[in-house]
């Protein structure tokens, strides 16, 4: 199992709509084949110093393996979403887990 985890912070001037969009372009990449589970969230309202709260929107991804995960890197429907929606990030960061 291999869990890819993606944390967006959009840009300080995205509208409401344009989140809403970027949310139901996130829904989309479920429909990758590899992708096994998935999690869309935003940040939870946990008041602790070790947990960070200053990120648009999670998307956690689990996949049987590697390969899985390599299908999902260069599949039509990820690149179009990030062709659609990088404008609107200001920070991506990734852990990836297995």
């Amino acid at each position: 199992m291999l869990a890819h985890h993606v944390l967006f912070w959009l840009k300080a001037d995205t509208t409401e709509d344009q989140k809403a969009a970027f949310r139901i372009g996130l829904e989309g990449l479920e429909a990758i084949e590899t992708v096994e589970a998935f999690h869309i969230g935003t940040p939870a309202p946990i008041d602790r110093a070790v947990v960070d709260t200053t990120y648009s929107f999670s998307l956690i991804l689990f996949f049987s393996d590697l390969e899985g995960h390599d299908v999902y890197q260069v599949h039509d429907l990820h690149k179009a979403f990030l062709d659609e929606f990088r404008g609107l990030f200001e920070k991506v960061i990734i852990y990836d887990a297995h």
